[in-house]
């Protein structure tokens, strides 16, 4: 019989948990004063996560650690001097699309987005380099410390953040690739949603250390899958010892395990696509109040990671009155008369008493309509879950007879092969497709190659009427001389990649014409470069009273007659989303940027007066910006707020 605590509880751990949900990195195991393992704080990496220096120290712990581990933390956090430039003549829809493709390095691109799209990514898929020894990595700085990194971010700068060829010889092989990953998915993290996922392609080069910084950046608990693709049935016929390789990876990791749902896909699909691992199937159909239904999977989770320590809240008794159907749950060893307890299955390792259940106290008191409880052989019952839409199933681990990444691009682009190892957009379907999604989902790769993402997203979208939305980022890698994509015309790998978006957009409306009137195949592209603003603008102190007189605008010259530029660099330092409507008009002659209807209202001319202000101020926009010295005079730039105060008192107003 177990004993009552009889004390407070342990606010030091929950300080703890609260600490594993901000920085899952920064909390790790430890022996207490009686031997046993608990969650402790890495005090080192929660330091090194709350400041703007390198931070010395090491201590022996459970973790993966390798030299430059903490210049890449540093790296990732270090803030940058840089924007977005929106490009349209290489965009599609610019006005009216909701989806980006964004060109330059993904480090500097996943930090600019961080204001924007703070916590509102649905999923991520990133195919990044395998570090094979034949393929490239990036290359990032670490030599320099927060403040040079920023002052050297604000110019353009060719050198940094470059490619380079990662051969064995190299004596940091794996170091560099982790560097480089393991700042890019920190930055990635914050930018999903709570309900939000990633999934990365990877192979055996490198799948045992991404699982291990994984479990570092998104917790060990918050692990999902690890799929296995089989992409080449016949094996690799390459010399060397053991069985040819089928197969590949793509693990996936949440960002809070408790709020992702079950990856399901059609019935039809999992017949025609991976027959095998679909046999076994429950088609057992059959009706209740609410309609039909099939017998789905059972209610207890079946990862033993889950049990009464780890996920407290999911750990009780279910209660079953075998006369009426009733189910309630309750607090382990509860006596309820005529009902039946229902405990989750024994955990098994040892440790741990009981798995958790799927599915929380509320969500069985408000949704146990859809749970039913059969008969076992042994005469007891268990509890599983009903399938209302019983045309799906769920996804198993294993994915087989996907159509061929090669075949499809060489498809599009007339036979030509001018990228290697093309994922398949029948691959990433399958995947978006198993995730349940809201009307207005984002999409992210930071890894985009070929833009085999945004092709899936849009054939998706064409299939069930979908209204997701795909961000693309990729660093505009020049196409090798001599190449296939070289003789076609292509400098580099975003020309392809935005030519393929072109190319499957137009094929997907041609073969659905009907019904994919609206279907947004279009996209903006946006370029990372430097400010738009002048040095002195973010080093004041580095500049003489002589050199003042000098920059009566702390506008670039080269922007200064862009205000396009100035309008997405205010977008992103104000956290507005990139993919907003964004309609100019002329007010009193001068042109006023209208974002989102009234979201943001910006206006980069010159001569900005009373009269100006209060024709503006009748939209009672949200937020306007306009620029410093666009002001007629100082009077005009006081009144301006004044006036704002008065006739729109909600309105902020920035200048810059």
């Amino acid at each position: 019989m177990d004993k009552l605590k009889m004390h407070s509880p342990d606010m030091t751990q929950e300080n703890i948990t609260r600490i594993r949900e901000l920085f899952p990195n920064c909390v790790t195991e430890a022996h207490d004063e009686k031997g046993e393992v608990r969650f402790a704080v890495d005090f080192d990496l929660l330091r090194q996560e709350l400041s703007d220096s390198l931070v010395e120290g090491q201590q022996e712990r459970y973790r993966l650690d390798w030299p430059g581990k903490r210049q890449a933390l540093l790296t990732a956090n270090a803030p940058i001097a840089k924007t977005l430039r929106p490009c349209r003549e290489e965009s599609v829809d610019f006005d009216t699309t909701k989806n980006l493709y964004i060109e330059g390095d993904n480090l500097d691109a996943l930090k600019l987005l961080q204001e924007s799209y703070l916590g509102r990514v649905k999923m991520i898929y990133i195919d990044p380099p395998y570090n094979t020894g034949n393929d490239f990595i990036y290359k990032d700085d670490f030599s320099e410390n927060t403040d040079e990194y920023f002052v050297r971010s604000n110019q353009k700068d060719e050198e940094g953040n470059r490619l380079f060829a990662n051969t064995e010889s190299n004596g940091r092989f794996h170091s560099d690739w982790l560097s480089m990953m393991y700042g890019r998915l920190k930055l990635a993290r914050t930018l999903l949603r709570d309900d939000g996922v990633i999934f990365i392609s990877i192979d055996d080069n490198e799948v045992a250390q991404l699982r291990k910084i994984c479990e570092e950046v998104f917790g060990s608990g918050n692990f999902v899958n690890q799929i296995a693709w089989v992409n080449n049935i016949t094996g690799r016929q390459i010399s060397g010892l053991g069985a040819a390789k089928t197969y590949e990876y793509i693990l996936i990791y949440a960002k809070n395990i408790s709020n992702l749902s079950v990856f399901t896909i059609s019935i039809n699909f999992a017949k025609s696509a991976m027959p095998d691992a679909y046999k076994g199937f429950n088609k057992d159909i059959r009706t209740d109040e609410r309609g039909e239904y099939a017998v789905g999977d059972t209610l207890y989770n079946h990862n033993r990671i889950f049990n009464e320590e780890t996920r407290p809240n999911l750990v009780f008794s279910i209660y079953y009155n075998p006369d009426t159907g009733a189910i309630e749950p309750d607090n382990i060893g509860v006596t309820k008369q005529d009902f039946v307890e229902l405990l989750p299955h024994k955990n098994g390792d040892g440790t741990h008493k009981y798995h958790a259940w799927r599915w929380s106290r509320q969500k069985v008191v408000n949704e146990n309509y859809d749970l039913i409880v059969l008969p076992t052989n042994s005469g007891g019952y268990e509890i599983y879950t009903k399938i209302r839409e019983f045309n799906k199933t769920i996804l198993k681990d294993i994915i087989t007879n996907i159509s061929n990444g090669d075949t499809e691009f060489k498809q599009l682009f007339e036979g030509k092969k001018c990228f290697d190892y093309p994922k398949s957009s029948d691959l990433l379907k399958t995947l978006f497709g198993a995730v349940s999604i809201s009307a207005d989902s984002t999409i992210l790769d930071f890894f985009s190659g070929s833009a085999t993402t945004a092709h899936a997203v849009m054939q998706l979208n064409a299939e069930d009427g979908g209204n997701r939305q795909f961000i693309m980022v990729q660093l505009p890698e020049v196409c090798a001389a001599g190449s296939e994509a070289a003789k076609a015309g292509y400098e580099n790998i975003c020309e392809i990649g935005k030519e393929r978006i072109r190319r499957a957009g137009k094929k997907i409306k041609a073969a659905r014409p009907l019904t994919t009137q609206n279907l947004d195949i279009g996209f903006r592209v946006l370029k990372v470069d430097s400010s738009c603003m002048e040095d002195v603008y973010y080093t004041p102190d580095a500049t003489s009273q002589k050199q003042l007189s000098l920059f009566t605008d702390n506008i670039k010259k080269d922007r200064r007659d862009k205000p396009e530029d100035l309008l997405f660099q205010v977008l992103i330092n104000w956290g507005v989303e990139l993919h907003l409507p964004i309609t100019p008009k002329t007010i009193q002659g001068k042109k006023v940027f209208f974002v989102d209807e009234n979201s943001l209202v910006a206006c980069f001319d010159s001569g900005i007066n009373d009269a100006f202000i209060k024709e503006l101020v009748k939209f009672q926009p949200l937020r306007v910006v306009f620029r410093d010295g666009g002001f007629a005079s100082d009077d005009a730039r006081i009144n301006a707020e004044q006036i704002f105060k008065q006739l729109s008192p909600e309105t902020e107003v920035k200048v810059l």
